[in-house]
């Protein structure tokens, strides 16, 4: 038993690094994870449902879970490929265009949760 739970331990661990690596390497993370703080700290403000939470923290997750994959992407492209070639770079292009999509998609979804119950709230505090 003592095996199996040193390795679960062994595999957070990577996990965490894999992560760490994400923030301290890619800026692009670390200016999604602020803007998804941000929205945390409006969505208690405003006082949003379980339902919106859910809807937040999960395109909160999914921006930053494809700038993750993205940068694998990257990494493993550059050292398979070191050199120049079009097939690297459609990959690369396309694993940076999906976190775009997402990052949208993301902007959308705050404003729908987040936009009405803010000018609300800003409304009335005149």
């Amino acid at each position: 038993m003592q095996g199996l739970s040193m390795k679960i331990v062994r595999s957070f661990y990577f996990a965490f690094a894999g992560v760490w690596f994400l923030l301290r390497t890619q800026r692009n993370a670390r200016i999604e994870l602020a803007i998804g703080l941000a929205a945390c700290v409006a969505g208690g403000w405003l006082g949003i449902t379980r339902v919106e939470w859910a809807v937040v923290v999960f395109t909160i997750a999914l921006v930053l879970i494809l700038e993750g994959l993205n940068t694998a992407v990257e990494c493993a492209i550059d050292l398979a490929s070191p050199e120049i070639h079009p097939l690297a770079k459609a990959a690369k292009d396309l694993a940076a265009g999906m976190v775009l999509i997402a990052s949208i998609a993301s902007v959308a979804v705050g404003l729908l949760i987040l936009g009405p119950p803010l000018w609300h709230k800003l409304m009335h505090l005149r």
